[in-house]
């Protein structure tokens, strides 16, 4: 199953929510959400900054993925940037590849 990482920002709304729910149930409701489209999550850690929780998980596909951020978007609560995250041996077999490309100016 494909990987991601998660970076989620909440709105002035989600924050309220999260405030009132506190960060144990808040982590229920997004591994319910991720266990509803097939996926499963391995980790869930709040974060101080731009983005203020970091989601790591998988789902079966990029449809399930889309799923996830099109609900997350719609609840106007939290905007999520799904990353797909790429093992070692999955970056071995990429520099493997050959593709034709020219750098710029050469």
């Amino acid at each position: 199953m494909p990987k991601y990482l998660w970076k989620v920002q909440y709105s002035t709304e989600g924050a309220q929510g999260l405030l009132d729910e506190g960060g144990s149930a808040r982590r229920a409701v997004i591994t319910k959400m991720v266990e509803s489209v097939g996926g499963t999550v391995e980790s869930c850690h709040f974060a101080l900054g731009g983005d203020q929780l970091y989601v790591i998980g998988s789902v079966p596909d990029e449809v399930a993925a889309a799923t996830l951020a099109f609900r997350t978007a719609a609840s106007g609560s939290a905007r999520s940037e799904s990353i797909p995250l790429l093992t070692p041996e999955q970056v071995d077999e990429a520099v493997e590849r050959d593709a034709d490309y020219r750098a710029p100016g050469k």
